[in-house]
C-alpha cells in the first residue's frame, strides 16, 4: 500500500480531484480555537487538512503524520510555499503513533481510519493520543460515491482478469455504522453529518486523472502497458456516454463523525 501512496503522490492534489481539498475545508470547522492548541492529524497524506486547520487556526500547533514519505514531500513543500510555519510533518505508522498520550487537544483523520484491518482497535489507539475531554474528528465516504464510475471501472477491468479489490471504505459508509464505530470505541457527544461535495468532471480524461492519481492506479497498474492502453480508450469510451451539457458528475458524499474522550472522574477512596 505504502508504494501505491508514494507512486500517486507527485498528482495527489490533481484539481480532478479537489474533493480532498474541499472536504479538509468542512472538516476543518468541527474544530474550535478556543480550546485546541495542539492538534493531531493521522494519515495527513498531502497535508490538505493539517494546513487547512493551520490557516484556520494561525495559533494552534498541527502535527500530521503518514507514512508515505512521497505524500509528506509534497505536504512540507505546500507549507513551504505557503509560508505556514504552524504545521509539522512527520514519517509515522498510523498504527503505531508514537507520540505522547494525551498531548493533544483533538484529532483528525481524513479518509484514512478504512485502511486499517481493525478500525475500532485504530480508533481508540488515537483516542489515546487525545487529553480527556479532547474531540476526535474522522471524514469517509457515503456509500454511493463515485457511482456509477466505480461500477463501470471495476466491471471493465474484471474483463481483463483483474478482481474486484475489497472496498474497506463500505464498512463505515453510513450514518449508523460510523455511529456504531465511534460508540464502541468509548466515545462520547458522538455527531454524525453528511455533506453532498459532488461536481462536475469536464470529460473522461479527468476522470481517468482521479483513477491514475489516486488508490484506483493499484488497480490499473496490474494490466501490461499494452492492456492498459486500450483499457484506457474502452473506459474513458463508456464513460463518455455519461456526459451532459455540464460535463459528467462525480458524486461525492462525505460523512464526519466527531466524538469526545470521556473525562474519567477519578476514583474516591
Amino acid at each position: 500500500m505504502i508504494e501505491t501512496f508514494n507512486a500517486v503522490s507527485a498528482g495527489y492534489d490533481n484539481r480532478s480531484l479537489r474533493f480532498f481539498s474541499e472536504s479538509a475545508k468542512c472538516m476543518a470547522r468541527y474544530l474550535d480555537s478556543r480550546d485546541i492548541r495542539r492538534i493531531l492529524d493521522v494519515a495527513t497524506g498531502t497535508g490538505n487538512l493539517a494546513l487547512e486547520i493551520a490557516r484556520t487556526f494561525p495559533y494552534t500547533q498541527v502535527t500530521g503524520i503518514d507514512f508515505s514519505a512521497g505524500m509528506l514531500a509534497q505536504a512540507r513543500e505546500k507549507a513551504k510555499a505557503e509560508g505556514i510555519g504552524n504545521a509539522e510533518f512527520l514519517e509515522m505508522d498510523m498504527h503505531e503513533i508514537a507520540l505522547p498520550d494525551g498531548h493533544f487537544d483533538a484529532a483528525v483523520c481524513a479518509f484514512g481510519i478504512f485502511f486499517a484491518e481493525d478500525m475500532n482497535k485504530q480508533l481508540r489507539h488515537i483516542m489515546t493520543k487525545v487529553r480527556p475531554g479532547g474531540k476526535v474528528v474522522i471524514s469517509c465516504f457515503y456509500e454511493d460515491s463515485f457511482q456509477p464510475l466505480v461500477e463501470m471501472l471495476s466491471k471493465r477491468l474484471e474483463r481483463y482478469g483483474v478482481e474486484k479489490p475489497p472496498l474497506r471504505w463500505k464498512l463505515i459508509a453510513t450514518e449508523e455504522k460510523c455511529r456504531a464505530l465511534f460508540r464502541e470505541a468509548g466515545l462520547e457527544e458522538i455527531l454524525v453529518e453528511r455533506k453532498d461535495l459532488g461536481y462536475y468532471l469536464k470529460g473522461p480524461t479527468e476522470w481517468w486523472d482521479i483513477i491514475w492519481n489516486a488508490g484506483f492506479r493499484n488497480q490499473v497498474s496490474q494490466l501490461s502497458p499494452e492492456d492498459l492502453e486500450r483499457f484506457r480508450e474502452e473506459h474513458m469510451g463508456e464513460i463518455e456516454v455519461l456526459r451532459t451539457k455540464e460535463g459528467i458528475w462525480l458524486n461525492v458524499k462525505v460523512l464526519y463523525t466527531t466524538g469526545i474522550r470521556p473525562v474519567r472522574q477519578p476514583d474516591i477512596a
